[in-house]
């Protein structure tokens, strides 16, 4: 823990979309891993737009280890199934916390990070300053499935007497 960079607070907000893993619909929930952290959401059932709006909170200490989000379906009587996958980088919302935000007003876009084969953004990503906080709202698009996107609200929050990056 003396590595620590800070908290990433990572909101689930939503699922779009979702795969259908049952007979109709699917029992969605998140699972977030960076390292040896694994995170989880609770389980929506029977619903393939979920809202989750839950808040998961990440250690930083490597800012270069992936961040990988799964979603599953929960099954009772057999292992759950996979319904796609995606990966985020946070540096580039780093990058818009070390720079110098004194002064900037509220809902002051820092950086603008576009798809790419290099990540699974569905849409252009803003990262933002709101009310002294960085924050960056995206929508990855989930891999090895058919179809599906899932929301996410990232927020960062420095450590006092953490070391800098």
């Amino acid at each position: 823990m003396e590595n620590l960079l800070g908290l990433l607070r990572v909101r689930v907000c939503r699922g779009i979309n979702l795969a259908v893993r049952d007979v109709r619909t699917s029992d969605p929930y998140v699972v977030i891993l960076m390292g040896k952290q694994r995170l989880k959401t609770n389980v929506i059932k029977k619903n393939l737009n979920p809202e989750w709006n839950e808040d998961l909170t990440l250690y930083i200490d490597d800012p270069n280890l992936p961040i990988v989000l799964t979603v599953y379906d929960k099954d009772t009587f057999s292992q759950d199934d996979k319904m796609g996958d995606a990966e985020f980088d946070i540096k580039p919302l780093l990058e818009g916390v070390k720079m110098n935000l004194e002064g900037l007003p509220n809902g002051t876009i820092l950086k603008k990070v576009q798809p790419s084969n290099q990540n699974c953004l569905a849409e252009e990503s803003c990262i933002i300053l709101n009310e002294s906080k960085v924050v960056q709202d995206m929508y990855l698009r989930l891999r090895n499935v058919e179809c599906g996107e899932v929301k996410l609200h990232l927020q960062w929050t420095d450590l006092s007497g953490s070391k800098s990056f």
